[in-house]
């Protein structure tokens, strides 16, 4: 029996909340120019720690999207999620009636949820009693509240999903959009991933870790995937929202369509809480599930948009499983790591790059890997070092690895 071919996922709307611009041309601009986002942190006070520096949207005016009683209801992350949704609805063109907007979906990643709502409350039972806790504090802080308030704003009642897989979470939401389509269960969905979770907690917990970078006399030098005198990822906040339609909703409606997401591969690694397998398995099985999904053979990619935090377990494991993936082919492959530019935006993170992207197949284009000046030995792959290329791109890979072992990979086909 023939299996029934998979109806097209076509994206036609893409927003953005970044630390390199809040509309898609001022983000395009700035990763193609190699611009840097990174600075001293000023969300919160970064004195007592080790790291001092973060990816913030120094910009963002939540207000310049949403009402201001809803702001009182809402963290920062589910802020974001929503400014950039109403901005990707806008780049869209997107005008649903009311029959359409009860079976349009909402998946969103996210990775913490209102970390810095959990701390101020925390402080505030700690300090002023227990009677001081917001009663916004629960609906602020679950992380299925950017998906819930996106929803309720907007006032789209179909499936509804919050994809919590650390930093693999928005590129498995946009993947898990793709499906949701690809098997007939709806013909709309917003689908990407928001974070917002530099506090004293966060840069607490991750700094025990020693995860983070800390070259705080130079932040913008501070992220550098790949190179050898990496000393750990630069953490930041954004939001980013795809739009993605049916093949028949997108033609009837005449959108502009910017792509096709054809493939998703998810794995676990089942290896360490936060390490990833030095052999790059989990990775690799993402990587291959993404192209076996997408009915396309490895020769087919032509870009891959790498997961590079600018760690120096992840760099190097992200190399070698490249390599087990694509074999000799691993070499030819062009690929950058955005987080170079914008920092590491956890849950956020994987749909900030699929934008980027979109917009490389769009522009036939790649943004470079910023501050790669002194190469890794085990890291000697063409990762676009420092200034961006023309490409002819027809079909590109991004690719986030998370804690837990959580991996995810999906493929993005240029527009016929």
């Amino acid at each position: 029996m023939n299996k029934p071919s998979k109806i097209k996922a076509y994206v036609t709307g893409i927003g953005v909340v970044s630390p390199l611009g809040e509309d898609i041309k001022t983000y395009w601009s700035n990763l193609i120019s190699g611009k840097s986002g990174i600075g001293q942190i000023t969300l919160c006070d970064p004195s007592e720690f080790p790291s001092k520096i973060a990816g913030e949207v120094k910009t963002f005016q939540p207000e310049n999207y949403i009402d201001k009683k809803e702001l009182k209801r809402m963290a920062r992350f589910s802020q974001m999620a929503v400014a950039a949704s109403a901005l990707a609805i806008e780049n869209s063109n997107l005008s649903l009636t009311t029959k359409e907007k009860d079976s349009t979906a909402v998946i969103i990643g996210n990775g913490n949820g209102g970390f810095p709502e959990l701390e101020y409350n925390a402080r505030l039972q700690v300090t002023k009693g227990e009677t001081k806790i917001s009663p916004y504090f629960i609906p602020m802080i679950l992380p299925n509240m950017a998906a819930a308030n996106i929803s309720r704003i907007f006032g789209f009642k179909g499936f509804s999903s919050t994809v919590v897989t650390a930093c693999a979470a928005s590129t498995q939401s946009i993947g898990d959009a793709a499906q949701l389509i690809n098997n007939g269960l709806c013909d709309v969905v917003l689908a990407g991933g928001c974070e917002a979770g530099i506090s004293k907690l966060g840069l607490g917990g991750f700094s025990a870790l020693r995860a983070l970078s800390t070259n705080n006399d130079n932040p913008k030098k501070a992220s550098r995937p790949f190179d050898l005198l990496r000393d750990g990822f630069v953490p930041a906040e954004g939001a980013g929202i795809l739009i993605l339609e049916s093949e028949e909703h997108a033609l009837k409606r005449n959108a502009n369509i910017l792509c096709e997401i054809i493939g998703m591969g998810v794995s676990s690694d089942a290896y360490h809480p936060v390490q990833p397998d030095p052999e790059g398995t989990g990775a690799i099985l993402a990587m291959k599930r993404a192209i076996k999904n997408a009915n396309i053979n490895i020769e087919d990619i032509d870009y891959i948009n790498a997961h590079g935090t600018s760690t120096p377990l992840n760099d190097a494991c992200e190399t070698l499983a490249i390599k087990k993936t694509f074999k000799e082919m691993a070499y030819d492959i062009p690929i950058s790591s955005t987080k170079s530019m914008i920092g590491h935006a956890l849950g956020g993170a994987g749909a900030l790059e699929a934008i980027a992207t979109i917009l490389s197949i769009i522009n036939q284009k790649a943004h470079p890997t910023i501050n790669l000046e002194n190469p890794d030995p085990e890291c000697d792959l063409n990762y676009i070092p420092n200034k961006s290329q023309n490409l002819t791109i027809n079909y590109a890979m991004s690719n986030n690895f998370g804690f837990g072992g959580q991996n995810a990979s999906i493929i993005i086909k240029k527009a016929n």
